[in-house]
């Protein structure tokens, strides 16, 4: 453009036109034009949704009238759930700027999904609403599901009432939730579909328990097992069937009799409307075995079974399935010393049985298995007359004696004080010990009260006749200090006899008292042959050889004054003058004599 035309085109300008581009108006027609103008633009402010009209498309954006002074573009890509997309569709759209740097208004859709979808979420969560999600994945501990275009967290436990071992077969799954939790501050969503199955079931379990009677028969699944009992699903309510109700007979765990998924009758014992528990029978739908039991049976019939518990007390045999008999420990076996039952019997062991008492009013009925064997003391004093010699087990000890099996069933006492001959035994134990064998002589026979009264030292005779020769009053032997105790010590004699000696009567000469294992001699004090006692003592042994020997002492003065008295008289009688010599010796003498004294 020349120089010329622009001069021409500046003169033309009207050059009163204001910068909103009004020359021809007054102030007041300028103020009625500009609010005409802005009342056709739409009032909205940022960070808030609106709708948007489709009024075009870019080849990466869909173009929005959002009745503002300037169109809005959103990429395409956040259109791609509404792949159906067209002119004049209304969405809703999050206005982020006005004016970007270029004068461009800013909206996404996405954020506006996202928080309208916030908004829906927290208002499901106030109501207790219930909402659809999508399954998009798996993560750690459960899945992830697009509920209104937010990613919630569905934990494994609340995916259903029972554990689910996969999750992956939830994928790609449109499910119905409820939220049970928000984290305003991450908004972070837990939803769960566990809480409408349990809201669905106590809805259920309501109905039924409302038309629950007790003795109501009910078809059932077994649904779970455990060692006590079975629980049976009755259709949305579930029931337990306790072990003890599950047969009339004895069974150690449900598998026995039943099976998972097993479809199975049950009548309803009791029910808690409260609690909501039921109790359910399944042996209750036939007879007791009791009342079907053979009408022949009685005391004294013999009759088998299988053992199926077994007790400190006893064992019970089953005869039939809910009939059974105690086997009592002591009609185990004819032997008086009770045993344990694990001894003659285990679980699963089928025997023989006697009836010994049975009442079917109380269904109760007690059994014998020793009853099958003949009874060993029926001709006891034929096989163990009195001074017949055996052999048997030492079975028991006691502080008074001990027991010997001659038999089973056969027990005799040995008393403590029939052990030995010579030596004083307080416990059986340091004679012989529990198990060993042992020889024993029968003493007596007591049939009536079924005891045999035995002996073993009576296998020898009696050498306290003998003792009673040797070890007389006053008499000495050699012994050994064996033990020492409060008031008295052990001695160790010949012949294996032991003797006794009271604390005093071991002190020594050089007043020291004796030791353990110590070889001195003893003196016996006393004999007693009835009560097969000896009492000695040392300190009387080495007190008597001082006493001897003062005796020996005396003597020797005595005979050497009478020396003296004989030499005095015979020079006197000789009447003759005594010389030094014969005075110095008598002097010598006499000194002799005063230094013995």
């Amino acid at each position: 453009m020349t120089n010329e035309q622009t001069n021409n085109l500046a003169a033309e300008f009207d050059w009163s036109i204001d910068k909103e581009g009004f020359s021809t108006y007054s102030k007041d027609e300028k103020a009625q034009m500009e609010s005409l103008y802005e009342q056709t633009l739409s009032n909205i402010a940022e960070k808030e949704i609106v709708k948007g009209t489709v009024v075009g498309f870019t080849e990466k954006e869909v173009v929005l009238n959002i009745g503002f002074k300037s169109d809005g573009l959103v990429a395409l890509t956040e259109f791609r759930d509404m792949p159906d997309l067209k002119l004049g569709d209304v969405v809703d759209v999050l206005l982020e700027t006005k004016e970007d740097l270029l004068g461009q208004l800013v909206l996404s859709r996405k954020k506006a999904v996202s928080e309208r979808a916030w908004e829906n979420i927290l208002k499901a969560n106030e109501n207790d609403e219930i909402v659809n999600g999508y399954v998009k994945s798996r993560t750690k501990g459960g899945l992830v599901v697009d509920v209104m275009g937010i990613d919630t967290f569905l934990p494994g436990s609340q995916i259903d009432t029972k554990p689910i071992k996969d999750y992956d077969v939830y994928v790609g799954q449109t499910m119905p939730f409820k939220v049970v939790k928000v984290n305003h501050s991450f908004k972070n969503v837990v939803i769960s579909h566990k809480v409408l199955i349990e809201e669905d079931i106590e809805a259920q379990k309501s109905d039924i328990l409302s038309r629950l009677e007790k003795g109501q028969v009910l078809e059932g699944t077994v649904k779970n097992m455990t060692s006590f009992g079975v629980f049976i699903d009755l259709g949305g309510v579930d029931g337990l069937l306790h072990i003890t109700d599950i047969s009339w007979g004895r069974i150690n765990h449900p598998e026995e009799v039943l099976q998972m998924d097993q479809k199975i009758n049950v009548v309803v014992l009791d029910f808690d409307d409260e609690k909501k528990r039921i109790s359910l029978g399944l042996k209750q739908l036939s007879a007791h075995p009791w009342e079907s039991l053979n009408t022949e049976l009685a005391v004294g019939t013999k009759v088998k079974g299988k053992i199926v518990n077994i007790a400190d007390y006893g064992a019970f045999l089953e005869i039939a399935p809910g009939v059974e008999g105690l086997i009592h420990v002591s009609e185990m076996s004819w032997s008086q010393h009770l045993r344990n039952p694990s001894d003659f019997m285990k679980l699963g062991d089928e025997i023989e049985a006697m009836i010994i008492t049975l009442d079917k009013d109380e269904r109760k009925m007690s059994l014998g298995i020793k009853q099958m064997k003949p009874d060993p003391w029926t001709n006891i004093a034929e096989k163990y007359p009195i001074g017949s010699k055996h052999k048997g087990i030492v079975r028991n000890m006691t502080n008074y004696g001990l027991f010997v099996e001659m038999e089973e069933g056969v027990d005799g006492l040995v008393h403590v004080s029939d052990l030995s001959w010579t030596k004083k035994i307080k416990h059986p134990n340091e004679f012989v010990k529990k198990d060993h064998e042992m020889d024993v002589i029968v003493l007596e026979v007591d049939l009536e009260n079924r005891r045999l009264s035995l002996g073993h030292k009576q296998l020898d005779e009696n050498p306290w006749d003998t003792f009673e020769t040797i070890f007389t009053p006053g008499s000495e032997h050699e012994g050994t200090v064996l033990k020492i105790e409060e008031k008295s010590a052990t001695i160790a004699l010949p012949y294996g006899v032991e003797g006794y000696a009271p604390l005093k009567q071991l002190q020594k000469e050089d007043k020291k008292t004796a030791k353990e294992d110590e070889v001195l001699a003893f003196k016996v004090t006393e004999f007693n042959k009835e009560n097969r006692r000896i009492v000695v003592s040392h300190t009387s042994v080495w007190k008597a050889d001082n006493d001897e020997k003062k005796v020996v002492d005396e003597k020797k003065k005595e005979g050497e004054k009478e020396k003296v008295t004989k030499a005095t008289k015979k020079l006197n009688d000789s009447n003759e003058k005594s010389t030094f010599g014969d005075i110095d010796a008598l002097t010598q003498l006499k000194n002799q004599m005063e230094k013995g004294e």
